[in-house]
């Protein structure tokens, strides 16, 4: 197993590690919406959050040799269900007509009272 770190995207908040790669594949820790060189929450929406969160998720692919293309299965969680169609707008766009096996859940609170977390594994 590799651990996989990069200065791109936040530095981990605990004791774990922005993504394990191991056996082909890359399994990414739940990013939440953090500029990477200040550690806060970026300001705005959930549109504005999804849009972070995916760009900290696209570095940490890139620095395990992955990326948004080779994601199999995304797991997203909502601080509330009804920011669904927002926050897939955007997931949309990142994603274009690649489809990845997805899970959303609403999460009764999220780290640092984010609006969303997402998770993923993906093809290394």
């Amino acid at each position: 197993m590799e651990a996989i770190q990069t200065d791109q995207a936040p530095l981990a908040i605990g004791p774990y590690s922005q993504a394990i790669k191991t056996n082909g594949f890359v399994f990414l820790s739940g990013q939440i919406p953090l500029v990477p060189e200040t550690m806060q929450v970026i300001e705005g929406d959930i549109q504005a959050q999804t849009d972070r969160v995916f760009a900290n998720i696209a570095a940490v692919l890139v620095a395990a040799g992955s990326s948004l293309d080779r994601v199999v299965k995304t797991t997203v969680f909502l601080a509330d269900m009804n920011d669904f169609t927002a926050m897939n707008e955007i997931y949309a766009r990142y994603f274009g007509d690649h489809r990845p096996a997805r899970s959303t859940v609403q999460a009764a609170r999220l780290p640092r009272d984010v609006r969303v977390e997402i998770e993923v594994i993906a093809l290394a």
